[in-house]
């Protein structure tokens, strides 16, 4: 019985373009814009240029949904099952959001008792 191949060794970087991703694991690029539409897990920011950057989690993921498909020969339906319990937090407030509930906070200690 063979075992099965090793996940490829993930490069110490903050952001990976696409084409990156695709050739760390071996997937085409359509496959990868395809997987951000139906596992919402995977997020990758979008540079001022329009271009995806992956973060290294980001890049884990794939290869793990690819290992579901692939190698398990898990459905799409069956790798987000799998995956379900597994929903990313909720980013972080943006400094508007912030800003307004200091506002907020202000105003209520300002308040004569």
């Amino acid at each position: 019985m063979a075992t099965p191949p090793l996940p490829p060794e993930i490069p110490d970087k903050f952001y990976f373009k696409i084409g990156e991703v695709g050739a760390i694991t071996g997937l085409p690029t359509y496959v990868l814009r395809f997987w951000e539409t139906e596992f919402k897990q995977i997020r990758p920011k979008r540079a001022s240029s329009g271009q995806r950057l992956y973060r290294k989690k980001d890049v884990a993921l794939i290869l793990e949904i690819k290992h579901l498909l692939y190698d398990r020969k898990f459905t799409i339906q069956g790798a987000k099952q799998s995956l379900g319990g597994r929903q990313l937090p909720p980013p972080p407030p943006t400094l508007a959001e912030i800003r307004e509930e200091l506002k907020a906070i202000r105003k209520l200690l300002e308040k004569p008792l």
